[in-house]
């Protein structure tokens, strides 16, 4: 069963009187971010810098860094960034929330054009423009063909500049439902001061996604295939990072959209959105600003907290999360059920099989005007029993905030179909499941809509077959068959969370071990 539904009323978040005031961006402006830090969802820790934010993860107390305080964007400021190119809008985003003491803006602009240099098209992202007021952006021109490339390249040349600057290493440890462990690795491969741990839940993904991981041999790139779900990984993943004394000693870190970083990043996605497709550049100066309506495919909730930022930094998006059968978002804001199936279901859109969608703690922060108190008790609720009912008044807000729907396998078939018959435009299942939604909800009148696409469709050829459709595989993922593999195994046995907690946990010590020594890890470990 398919659902939609209408919440196309904006509201402004109000700010509570005890929080300091938000600071307005000008354009150009010299506006210091010395004073920009970071907070944790669960209020357990405070007054960390960029820096301290990125090389951790999850905060010691459990919780998501967010920052303490958030810019407002003046329709002056959009107006001047409508004619930047992707990469430096992303740079003007960053520099909001990385003090120039941390990294200076020349370094900045260094950084974030080389992480964004090696993309198949010349303007990083690209807008495809279709028939019936279609419009997508088109996300996964990166080395993976998936959205994840743009924030991840960028998170990890942060990383690498401080972990250059201050002569450290990091284990980066990382659960991926598909997409993100190979940006990951693709990103990190070969970096002297990186080792990159991957999990992911074998034969729930597709055969290229698998292959962009386990084909990089690498000696600071460590895959392991478990089997069961997305998150099933991440229960001995987080129990990990809650080790502080692991941590600390082997600088151990995420780079999923745990990392504020990340979701940063992705803040441009919507902006970039914005400034080209709601017709802001129509409006009069000093009329309201146009709505955009942005439709998401959504499975841990990273893009849509992004989505919810931006928001309350001023722009006036209405958000649409869109789910597969994999529907806890869906029922989260229609009913406030924050509540996980009894299984992850396997679907043609693998990305988004999710039943934890860790990002949306981020979102009941940011709508719970940033009761700590609040979000830990809900988040420690729904870890124990996997279930949660939200506050009367915080599933109001939700739902004034986010519009959700949900799709099965069946409506995502008959979208790609619909795309190509009308179009000759190829989708992949995850962008499938926000298009479904133009095609069966139509846009509110004179409010422009965007559809964010996450993925090349030459990552999902089953589902592609599945639809009667066809495609030129790129050569990359042609040759991929051709090239050796390596990944060590986690098995299911009766209690693999805590068998899963140890392998991994030997596995990171042992390559402190090999880089204390100087040695290469891989001459003496036996892997499949």
């Amino acid at each position: 069963m398919s659902f939609c539904t209408h919440h196309f009323h904006t509201i402004e978040m109000q700010w509570s009187p005890n929080l300091p005031p938000k600071r307005i961006i000008g354009w150009p402006s010299t506006i210091a971010v010395s004073d920009m830090q970071y907070c944790s969802t669960r209020g357990g820790v405070q007054g960390w810098d960029f820096k301290d934010v990125l090389l951790s993860g999850y905060a010691p107390d459990g919780g998501m860094f967010m920052p303490e305080t958030l810019p407002t964007l003046t329709p002056d400021t959009l107006r001047s960034w409508s004619s930047l190119s992707y990469p430096q809008l992303v740079t003007e985003v960053c520099s909001l929330f990385i003090p120039t003491e941390l990294i200076p803006r020349a370094d900045l602009d260094g950084l974030v054009s080389a992480a964004l240099s090696g993309f198949a098209v010349p303007g990083v992202v690209s807008l495809a423009r279709l028939k019936g007021g279609l419009c997508v952006l088109e996300l996964f021109h990166g080395e993976t063909l998936a959205f994840k490339d743009l924030a991840m390249t960028c998170t990890v040349r942060f990383l690498d500049y401080f972990l250059r600057k201050e002569s450290r290493r990091a284990i980066v440890l990382v659960g991926t439902s598909g997409d993100t462990g190979g940006s990951a690795i693709q990103s990190a491969k070969g970096l002297r001061g990186v080792d990159v741990v991957v999990v992911y839940p074998r034969g729930r993904i597709t055969l290229v996604q698998e292959k962009q991981m386990i084909t990089c041999l690498e000696d600071n790139i460590h895959v392991f295939a478990a089997d069961g779900s997305s998150d099933d990984i991440d229960v001995p993943i987080r129990r990990l990072f809650s080790d502080q004394q692991l941590v600390k000693q082997h600088s151990l870190m995420s780079l999923n959209s745990v990392n504020w970083s990340r979701v940063m990043v992705q803040l441009a996605h919507f902006l970039y959105a914005y400034l080209h497709v709601s017709g802001l550049e129509q409006a009069e100066t000093g009329a309201p600003l146009p709505t955009l309506e942005m439709v998401v495919p959504t499975g841990g909730a990273g893009n849509i907290a992004a989505g919810c930022i931006v928001k309350q930094m001023g722009i006036p998006l209405c958000l649409i999360a869109m789910t597969n059968a994999n529907d806890i978002v869906h029922r989260t804001v229609q009913s406030g059920d924050f509540s996980m199936a009894t299984n992850v279901t396997q679907t043609m859109a693998p990305a988004i099989d999710i039943q934890d969608p860790y990002n949306m703690e981020r979102v009941f922060w940011l709508l719970s005007g940033r009761d700590g108190a609040l979000v830990k008790g809900m988040m420690e609720e729904f870890q124990h029993s996997h279930r949660h009912t939200l506050p009367e008044a915080l599933h109001k807000q939700l739902s004034q905030v986010l519009t959700a729907g949900a799709v099965r396998d069946e409506g995502i078939v008959e979208t790609m179909q619909r795309c190509w018959k009308e179009n000759q435009y190829l989708l992949c299942p995850h962008t499938a499941v926000a298009v479904w939604h133009h095609y069966h909800c139509p846009p509110t009148a004179g409010v422009n809509r965007c559809c964010i696409a996450t993925a090349s469709p030459a990552k999902f050829q089953a589902a592609v077959q599945k639809a009667g459709l066809t495609l030129d595989l790129p050569e990359a993922v042609r040759a991929l068959d051709k090239m050796s593999t390596r990944y060590l195994a986690l098995e299911r046995g009766q209690d693999w969370g805590k068998d899963w907690e140890g392998r991994l946990k030997q596995h990171i010590q042992a390559i402190g071990s090999a880089r204390q020594r100087g040695v290469a890890y891989y001459s003496t470990v036996e892997c499949n």
